[in-house]
């Protein structure tokens, strides 16, 4: 994908490509400075780069995806101190804070880097030792405004209003000794680049930007290191410096390719470098624009491809602030709305050049207005209807059909060539606007045909049959190319419709399948209630503040939700527990699909206790006394064995209004198991559902039916039950989770 104004070289020879002569494509986002948690700002943009990864997969792109973390620098060591710890083992707990969330929302990097891996830090060093031997650096004695967040130093005049004008917060005066990189020395070659290259910086307005502000007014030297601290790479010839983080930071773009300034670089630097994209915030286009290219002339490699600034996500009541409590973190969204509901979000709110705005309450508006209402509607009553009059299997029509048919077929068919050339210009939000108007247009074409209506005639059931095959085509087509957008849910909709994946090229045809056979499926995006929803918000807002007064305190440095014992039950409460648990189902390749509300949620699961009396009566709502949970130690939860259960038949127990009989695959055996859950799922929308089950429970019987197992599911405190199921469903039977 190259922004505007140029499209892809070869773009139709390349969409052609077999396996044996895919193009690479190499896209990177910026590393992610490891001073704290990430916030769904910082997030949005690895949930962006992993679209664009995706979608040049599926266009047939050999593609090489890197992510990862900026570990060094005088921000670190002040945190660590303050939080009594070493840098590197403050690095490595925010480090791995950070992968576990770019893991949560499903980005699928090839690489994660960390600037404190050894190979980098041994490249960084000889990089610089090149620089310095080649005459680039020298040194000198710095003394101006520096500002510690940013770690940049700025003169009087590069001030605005007398704060760094990069971040607005305060600088301080600072002199000590330092190498220097004679940066106007490639200044010149760097203009020409950007004038016969105007595709590099990206939009246009970035360009603009730095022509006017930096270039044009002439470069100074750029401090390359720093005497003042001692968390960073040690220069390699002068070991009371270390390298400034920007240079160290910088270079992961080759260093995670395996570059080796001595000309022994690995096979993937070979293939994928020079960059094809990086994705990088507007806040520091400078130093990917200005000072990265400039590296890399005298190192004498070629430029990256693009440097694209994306925009800002803005918290819509102002600066996000732990203290105001309005930070909202990915984490908390996934919990409440699910990991696809908060892909759309970021992916669909998100202006081309312009900053977009977050709120609790915007995304639950777009959750009910887009997601339930457009897509989940869609798919839920195609399904009921197929499900109904035809008992789940419909056949390709033997003509083209009536007036409306053409018309929709055209416009299905059509859509994925305005995906493409939306996506190609890097305008994510468009194809996503593009793909929801085929589910529009999908909607307006059941207004159109009013199925209803004709399965009233025995005599139009041909024709109630070729509309409801012409909707399931149109929805394998749109759900095709919702696969680089929301994996998750486009692979819950083929399956419904017992389809795979189809290629963009197959997107652009119609009546694919001979027969499409549905399989009944709950709602993908049921309707949310904010009300219900406000007092789960506002125990995350009452944890962010007594976090922040706990830091404020001294008590503790790391920035991480519930690290301190001020906060520790108020996150608790606000459903850390569940997001550890979506942690550790992440560590054994399955995901939590959907996680009720922590605070409101029980795990409500089919009934196995001491005797078959006290069971049977729970499971038919019996009033037993609650006990209190009891902690448990990480020994006892690993007694616990959780797998991944196919349910291949399904019938009600006799004499019993809440509980289901369930045959159950595990890879190659199977188990009779008894749950109560009568009362929210028909035996036959479980037929073929792959859900979570615990499977060392003790036999028992249950109304005389034997039960070899517990099902999971989890229940609000409105009554409302979903079952927890693996967010893969091609994931086999059988599989562990733990």
């Amino acid at each position: 994908m190259k922004g505007e104004p140029k499209a892809p070289e070869g773009d139709e020879q390349e969409r052609t490509m077999d396996n044996q002569t895919k193009k690479p494509y190499y896209i990177t986002t910026a590393i992610a400075y490891t001073s704290g948690k990430p916030h769904i700002g910082n997030t949005y943009e690895a949930v962006l780069a992993d679209a664009i990864a995706r979608f040049k997969r599926k266009e047939g792109y050999d593609v090489f995806f890197q992510t990862g973390t900026d570990e060094h620098g005088q921000k670190i060591e002040e945190k660590a101190e303050k939080a009594g710890v070493t840098p590197k083992q403050y690095v490595d707990k925010v480090a791995g804070e950070i992968r576990q969330i770019w893991d949560l929302m499903g980005t699928s990097y090839d690489k994660f880097i960390r600037t404190t891996d050894p190979e980098h830090e041994q490249t960084v060093a000889k990089i610089f030792q090149k620089f310095y031997d080649r005459g680039d650096i020298y040194k000198g004695c710095y003394e101006g405004m520096y500002c510690t967040p940013c770690e940049s130093f700025w003169t009087e005049s590069q001030l605005v209003d007398g704060k760094c004008p990069d971040c607005g917060r305060e600088v301080k005066p600072a002199k000590e000794e330092a190498y220097f990189f004679r940066m106007g020395k490639y200044a010149d070659r760097l203009i020409e680049h950007i004038n016969t290259h105007p595709e590099f910086i990206q939009p246009v307005s970035r360009k603009n930007e730095m022509m006017n502000n930096f270039l044009l007014k002439g470069l100074q030297d750029l401090c390359v290191s720093r005497t003042s601290f001692s968390w960073g790479i040690p220069v390699p010839f002068d070991k009371k410096h270390v390298v400034y983080v920007w240079l160290d930071a910088l270079t992961n773009y080759i260093t995670g390719l395996g570059y080796d300034p001595d000309g022994n670089s690995g096979e993937n630097y070979k293939k994928y470098w020079p960059a094809d994209l990086h994705l990088i915030g507007k806040d520091i286009i400078r130093f990917h624009t200005i000072y990265w290219p400039i590296f890399l002339m005298a190192l004498g490699e070629p430029l990256p491809k693009q440097v694209f600034g994306h925009p800002w996500l803005l918290q819509g009541d102002g600066k996000m602030s732990k203290s105001k409590g309005n930070v909202i973190y990915a984490d908390d969204l996934v919990r409440l709305f699910g990991v696809d509901a908060v892909r759309y979000f970021v992916l669909h709110e998100m202006p081309f050049d312009n900053d977009g705005v977050i709120s609790w309450e915007l995304v639950a508006e777009r959750y009910n207005t887009e997601l339930a209402n457009v897509l989940g509607n869609l798919v839920s009553r195609t399904v009921a209807m197929i499900s109904k009059y035809f008992g789940g299997t419909v056949t390709r029509p033997s003509s083209h059909g009536e007036g409306p048919d053409e018309n929709f077929r055209e416009f299905v068919t059509g859509t994925v060539s305005r995906v493409r050339a939306r996506a190609d210009e890097l305008r994510v939000a468009d194809a996503l606007t593009e793909i929801f108007a085929l589910f529009r247009r999908a909607n307006k074409y059941i207004d159109e045909t009013m199925p209803w209506a004709l399965a009233k005639e025995e005599s139009k059931k041909e024709r109630l049959n070729d509309v409801l095959y012409n909707l399931a085509e149109a929805i394998q087509t749109g759900a095709s190319l919702l696969d680089s957008f929301m994996p998750d849910t486009s692979a819950k909709i083929l399956a419904a419709f017992g389809g795979t994946d189809r290629s963009l090229e197959e997107c652009a045809r119609f009546g694919l399948a001979e027969r499409v056979t549905v399989t009944p499926v709950s709602a993908l995006f049921a309707r949310i209630d904010f009300k219900a929803l406000e007092p789960e918000i506002e125990k995350i807002r009452e944890a962010q503040r007594a976090e922040a007064a706990a830091e404020t305190a001294g008590t503790d440095g790391t920035a991480n939700t519930a690290n301190t014992a001020g906060a520790k039950g108020q996150a608790e409460s606000s459903g850390q527990a569940a997001t550890e648990t979506q942690a550790a189902a992440k560590k054994s390749g399955i995901k939590i699909a959907k996680a009720t509300p922590a605070g409101t949620a029980n795990t409500a699961v089919s009934v196995v206790s001491e005797t078959e009396k006290k069971d049977a009566a729970q499971a038919e709502g019996g009033t037993a006394e609650e006990e209190k949970a009891e902690e448990i130690s990480i020994e006892d939860f690993a007694k616990v064995r959780l797998q991944v259960g196919e349910i291949v038949a399904c019938e009600k127990v006799p004499k019993s209004s809440k509980l289901l009989h369930e045959t159950v695959k595990f890879g190659a055996e199977t188990r009779s198991v008894v749950s109560g859950i009568g009362k929210h799922y028909k035996p036959e929308e479980l037929i073929g559902k792959k859900v979570v089950f615990v499977t060392n429970l003790k036999p028992v019987t249950l109304c005389g039916v034997l039960s070899e197992g517990m099902i999971l599911a989890a229940e609000d405190e409105n009554g409302k039950l979903a079952l927890v199921v693996p967010d893969d469903s091609a994931l086999e039977s059988g599989a562990k989770i733990g």
